[in-house]
């Protein structure tokens, strides 16, 4: 315990934003997609479960921790074996003190959800090894144009989380497929980079011998549903957008890129920005984007789960980074941020 401590400490110097120019919001949303890949039932490739097959209910708990302040539907407790929070509860201590309601959307899941969602009518992702992992691509980014302009009447920032567990796997398959020498991040403190290289070393085999090269058709063989429908709403939206995450979201960039719109801001995780396992800064700057990452000193703040956020588990996810930012945005001090994280994260001991 003390040896993560004492790592941790080395980021205390760091600000708490990256970079101090952020606009203050008067209308923000937001909203985090929810769907599944059959990626994540691969053992060894997401963490974000008790087992593989487990993996893929992850989404609709996280949300119901978020919305109603616990896990509601499966007898768990908001964390990983470790004892490492996960990163719902640092999303849900962002609305209540922002005092907003986030809105989720379906773009794929295996099951219905137990909250409400606004359902984009996606399929759960297929695994690209064996045929297109995302058939109704096209369709899904044409419905998240729709919701993103929808929400242009409500809303002067729109911040996007995501939860698809596997979809980091995913992400470095579409950001290879579209040219990009990437290494993704993972939610294990010891990332699984040969098991991730092997399915994407073959998913770009395949994409070569199919001749696919433009940007959607990628996504239709390689990526996960909520990649098409994450681009599809920051093309849709007029206003601000902010992705919130970390690889993943790397990957929507691509793509929004690749189709010549107009691209947004990321806000992520100093543990994302900074993971030495992984080469997010290179891979944003191929793509074009200066990412802002929030340093919310984890390993200062005496709480031995979050100080493990300092040595690689978990990292990001639901959009926490995104939050955070939108937090600070909104006025709400580094102090009072992360002393609401570490209330919700009390209230669960």
């Amino acid at each position: 315990m003390i040896f993560i401590f004492e790592a941790c400490h080395t980021l205390t110097y760091m600000a708490f934003l990256s970079d101090s120019k952020i606009s203050s919001p008067k209308r923000p949303i937001f909203t985090s997609i929810l769907a599944n890949t059959a990626l994540s039932k691969v053992p060894g490739i997401s963490g974000a479960g008790s087992s593989p097959d487990k993996t893929i209910y992850t989404p609709t708990l996280d949300a119901e921790l978020i919305v109603n302040g616990e896990i509601t539907s499966m007898p768990i407790r908001p964390n990983t074996p470790t004892g490492c929070p996960t990163p719902a509860t640092i999303t849900r201590a962002m609305m209540q003190l922002c005092g907003l309601t986030p809105l989720f959307i379906n773009a794929g899941l295996e099951y219905t959800p137990t909250i409400p969602t606004f359902d984009l009518y996606g399929q759960a992702g297929g695994d690209p090894r064996k045929g297109d992992a995302v058939p109704d691509a096209k369709s899904l980014f044409q419905r998240g144009k729709q919701l993103g302009t929808l929400l242009s009447t409500l809303s002067d920032m729109l911040v996007i989380g995501e939860c698809i567990p596997g979809g980091t796997t995913t992400a470095l398959c579409v950001l290879r497929g579209l040219g990009y020498s990437a290494r993704v991040s993972s939610s294990f403190a010891d990332n699984p980079h040969p098991r991730k290289d092997e399915i994407a070393d073959a998913v770009i085999h395949q994409l070569k011998e199919r001749g696919i090269t433009d940007t959607l058709g990628v996504v239709t063989a390689a990526g996960d549903p909520m990649i098409p429908a994450a681009a599809g709403m920051a093309n849709g939206f007029s206003g601000e957008v902010i992705l919130g995450g970390g690889t993943q979201m790397l990957a929507v960039a691509a793509v929004i890129k690749g189709l010549g719109m107009r691209l947004p801001k990321i806000a992520t995780t100093i543990y994302v920005h900074d993971d030495a396992s992984a080469n997010f800064r290179e891979t944003a700057e191929a793509i074009g984007i200066s990412p802002v990452y929030v340093d919310p000193e984890f390993g200062a703040l005496g709480h031995y789960g979050l100080a493990r956020y300092c040595i690689g588990e978990v990292k990001e996810g639901m959009g926490a980074g995104g939050a955070m930012y939108l937090a600070a945005a909104m006025g709400h001090s580094p102090s009072e941020i992360r002393e609401a994280i570490l209330q919700t994260i009390s209230s669960y001991s």
